[in-house]
């Protein structure tokens, strides 16, 4: 008995771990659709082709998105480095650079 219970505790211990940071990053996506169809932003892709041009190093991709600030935080990697890129969601301007 006791061997069929620890796996199953484990399994559901990983699932819920497993859960959270898709749930999160599934809030961040609704949360930044939002504010592109209430104004408030503009499309990533659009924000994309804004930024990277801008910045030198490999783009890692899937932003973080706080819509208190309507801000995206974009992930770049250059020489060994992680830089991390804060652009306004409504404007497409680099507000902040930190890593560099």
């Amino acid at each position: 008995m006791k061997t069929l219970v620890l796996p199953c505790v484990a399994g559901a211990l990983a699932a819920t771990t497993l859960a959270v940071p898709a749930e999160a990053g599934r809030r961040d996506q609704d949360a930044a659709f939002d504010a592109v169809r209430a104004g408030r932003s503009q499309p990533l892709p659009q924000l994309e082709r804004r930024v990277l041009p801008q910045i030198r190093g490999d783009y890692l991709g899937r932003p973080e998105y706080d819509p208190g600030s309507n801000m995206y935080r974009m992930k770049f990697m250059r020489n060994g480095s992680v830089i991390w890129i804060d652009v306004d969601g409504r404007t497409g301007q680099i507000l902040r650079r930190s890593g560099e």
